[in-house]
């Protein structure tokens, strides 16, 4: 099961998830108005200091300009990119056509209320080569995006058996919710976790400690 923590704003925050045994550390890029927002010569930094200690880096964005991307992704050496806005498959066919050899591409699919805003395109994401699917909440005034939102379970396995990616499970998710989603980490295609609020801390940094609790709880059995 892959792990990943969102959010990083310094390599202090990558060293502390790594030791909490990160695989995957998310990096925000062109998310207007987002907390952990970094510019691009913090990507690169934040990208090595990653690299560094072993975890991947991912640029997690909601821009939707292609050659804008792949330029972000090849200067700071990132292996991911995680679409979490609402980029048409175009996006992701583009990145897969013109960005590095062996790019990871993770396609966020938002659900509100047991529906999936992007329920008619998953087959368009996939022809267009998208690696995997993210499943995330979307809050009740549209807010989408570190919202602590939690999905529910039935909806997140409807959506995967509709679909022929492997997904990621993001949405609220924490250290004592774990049994709250038998069906989705018994799914066939169950990648891993994405956690962003339930491993701050009091400052609102990515906090060693409760990112260890989560993984320890996720990874339990």
């Amino acid at each position: 099961m892959l792990v990943k923590f969102c959010g990083a704003t310094g390599a202090a925050e990558v060293g502390d998830m790594a030791e909490a045994g990160a695989d995957l550390i998310g990096l925000w890029y062109r998310v207007p108005g987002g907390s952990a927002e970094l510019t691009s010569g913090q990507l690169t930094e934040l990208a090595a200091a990653a690299h560094e200690r072993g975890v991947a880096p991912v640029l997690v964005t909601f821009a939707t300009d292609p050659a804008l991307l792949i330029e972000a992704v090849t200067a700071a050496s990132i292996p991911w990119i995680q679409l979490h806005g609402y980029q048409p498959p175009s996006v992701v066919r583009a990145l897969r056509r013109d960005g590095p050899p062996g790019l990871k591409i993770a396609k966020v699919l938002h659900l509100k209320d047991g529906t999936c805003a992007e329920g008619g395109l998953t087959g368009a994401y996939e022809r267009a080569g998208a690696d995997c699917f993210l499943y995330d909440a979307v809050a009740p005034d549209g807010r989408i995006g570190s919202t602590a939102r939690t999905l529910d379970d039935a909806a997140v396995t409807a959506l995967a058996d509709r679909t022929g990616l492997p997904f990621l499970l993001a949405g609220g998710l924490h250290a004592g919710n774990r049994d709250a989603f038998a069906g989705a980490l018994t799914h066939p295609r169950f990648l891993g976790i994405d956690v962003d609020s339930a491993a701050r801390g009091e400052r609102g940094l990515l906090d060693a400690a409760r990112a260890t609790a989560v993984t320890g709880a996720w990874r339990s059995r």
